[in-house]
């Protein structure tokens, strides 16, 4: 296992003919001259064009290394895109501590990338993924959840594990089972958006609290069998966290396993008529909060612009939902007859769907891929069930989503584990409640 602090290669940006930004302090450049200020670079397909200040420098080469001169400099770079593919997409400028690598990559453009310590990127991301007004006991468990995923990822490059195929498709396309891993970012190693883990830099300023936390667990890690663990997180499970197979590769890990979001253990929610009674008597879980004080300390400010997260309900006439499944799936279904349940996780989370067209019938699968055909960006989750409203020729005229929980539901429940903070529960035990059968263990 890790024992010495890893500098990371984070992807701010990719795909770009330009990059735009300053430099607030020296920065040096790879031959030894220190830029600061505004400046502005682009590949002309044979060299690169960097504009800073009044001088232009034209350079060969595939990439540029900038290394800041201070520990004070740091690099702003404008129109990143944050919430990528999420109802809250948006371009916002961000500042970064660290070096910056722009790399030119033939056929995509530019890639941004900062060069940063394992630990300074995590103060980042527990300021970034929620307030850092939030509980003490849920930063600290939150930087061991999210230092746990990243070194495990990272261990697994180190020794040639790739990420198994996440596709298979059904003669006649008749059945669409995919599932995505973060692991797939071949110019560094892990992106600064949902898809990995938030990471905005120090845009916002990094409080007291998000240093302290991530402070008091410097290489602490949950670990399982002599390996690091593959923790994973997102914002509500509904009540139960569901099993790592339901959203990704066919596998059992003994420490990403469903459990109860509570004191109280229920059996799972697998049959239909589990996941109607479960919807509508909401059990007393963790994650089952409407306080205003902790849904602020726990969502930042574009998360809180959504906040029916444990129990919601979308409705789709029959007409926008053809044209959005032809339009996100690429298959010509015809009109949609119905949306018929074919298996369900532990936590009620649908791993797949039979879509009946008129056209054409197809099984799609799993949790994500369901939740991106049936959204214009990603459906809440995937637990969720339908109610089809007829019209009086005997065709559907709507469809009704009722559901539970934001996100996969594997790992550890965000605002689960913000109550739990409230409640004066220590991050040991709120990691070892959503990661059973792992340990606690000071690596560096």
């Amino acid at each position: 296992m890790i024992a010495a602090e890893p500098l990371l290669a984070v992807g701010i940006m990719e795909g770009r003919q330009e990059i735009a930004g300053a430099f607030t302090g020296p920065y040096r450049d790879g031959g030894g001259v220190e830029r600061e200020g505004s400046f502005r670079c682009r590949h002309t397909g044979s060299a690169w064009e960097f504009t800073c200040g009044d001088a232009v420098t034209v350079v060969g080469g595939a990439d540029l290394r900038f290394t800041p001169s201070t520990p004070s400099s740091v690099v702003r770079l404008d129109d990143v895109t944050i919430g990528i593919n999420f109802h809250w997409e948006r371009n916002e400028p961000q500042i970064f501590r660290g070096g910056l690598h722009v790399l030119w990559v033939p056929g995509q453009g530019i890639t941004a990338i900062n060069e940063v310590s394992l630990e300074e990127y995590l103060k980042s991301v527990i300021s970034s993924e929620m307030s850092a007004t939030a509980p003490a006991g849920l930063l600290q468990a939150h930087a061991i959840t999210s230092r746990s995923w990243l070194v495990a990822m990272l261990e697994r490059r180190s020794h040639g594990v790739s990420p198994p195929p996440g596709l298979r498709v059904g003669p006649d396309a008749t059945e669409v089972i995919r599932w995505y891993t973060r692991e797939d970012h071949a110019t560094f190693d892990v992106c600064a958006d949902d898809h990995c883990q938030r990471y905005h830099g120090v845009t916002k300023i990094i409080s007291a609290a998000a240093d302290e936390a991530v402070e008091a667990t410097r290489g602490v890690f949950l670990v399982h069998d002599n390996e690091v663990c593959d923790a994973r997180f997102y914002k509500a499970c509904g009540g139960r966290t569901e099993d790592f197979a339901s959203a990704w590769e066919d596998r059992e890990i003994p420490y990403l396993r469903s459990v109860m979001d509570a004191e109280a253990v229920r059996p799972p929610v697998t049959t239909e008529s589990d996941m109607a009674a479960w919807l509508a008597h909401p059990p007393d879980a963790f994650c089952n909060t409407n306080d205003p004080e902790i849904l602020r300390q726990v969502l930042p400010s574009f998360d809180q612009e959504t906040t029916d997260f444990y129990r919601w309900t979308v409705t789709y006439p029959a007409a926008e939902l053809d044209a959005l499944v032809a339009r996100r799936s690429g298959l010509k279904l015809g009109r949609i007859r119905a949306l018929e349940p074919v298996h369900r996780g532990p936590s009620g989370r649908l791993t797949a769907l039979r879509i009946v067209g008129t056209e054409q019938t197809v099984i799609v699968g799993k949790e994500l891929e369901i939740r991106r055909w049936l959204s214009p960006s990603h459906l809440y989750s995937s637990a969720f069930i339908v109610t089809t409203t007829m019209g009086a020729d005997g065709t559907p005229r709507a469809f009704r989503l009722s559901g539970a929980g934001w996100g996969h539901g594997v790992g550890l429940c965000q605002i689960g584990a913000a109550v739990m903070a409230t409640r004066g529960i220590p991050p040991e035990k709120i990691v070892l409640h959503y990661f059973p059968h792992a340990a606690i263990q000071r690596l560096y």
